[in-house]
């Protein structure tokens, strides 16, 4: 299945991502962003918007929802349940770096729960295993996309 850009009147998107609409108007000038006219109103395309603006995982909306988490300690099999991710999953997350290990208790490895549920959001929303979900830097890793074949 193809996942089709989602587009946002420019407006919308300085709000939301926190710009002024001047700077994003630079952006498309430069050719960073896709726009077009959408009902007599710009609009732009929001992944790109979102990949000018956001470098760290720390700024998606998707972990920010959980920053309250953040520095709390659950370890891996606990985070399994909790979050109904595979232990193994959460633990190939952790070696990866995308999950911050806080320390140990007694032989069980401490993790950080907000790292876990930005993760665990991820993985629920991409449908689990057998796809790429992460970058190097814990970003939802993003496809290369190719030419649409009927």
């Amino acid at each position: 299945m193809v996942t089709l850009p989602t587009f946002l009147p420019l407006s919308e998107a300085a709000r939301k991502y926190g710009l002024e609409e001047a700077h994003l108007r630079a952006l498309i000038e430069k050719g960073k962003i896709r726009a077009g006219v959408m009902a007599g109103e710009m609009v732009v395309s929001e992944e790109e918007v979102r990949d000018q603006t956001i470098n760290r995982k720390e700024d998606l909306p998707e972990y920010k929802k959980h920053a309250h988490l953040q520095g709390i300690p659950i370890w891996i099999n606990e985070a399994a349940r909790k979050y109904n991710v595979p232990g193994p999953t959460i633990t190939v997350w952790v070696q990866r770096g995308i999950i911050r290990t806080l320390g140990y208790d007694k032989n069980r490895k401490l993790i950080d729960e907000a790292d876990v549920a930005y993760c665990a959001e991820i993985y629920h929303q991409r449908k689990g295993q057998g796809k790429w979900l992460f970058d190097e830097n814990g970003m939802p890793y993003k496809p290369k996309t190719g030419p649409l074949v009927a």
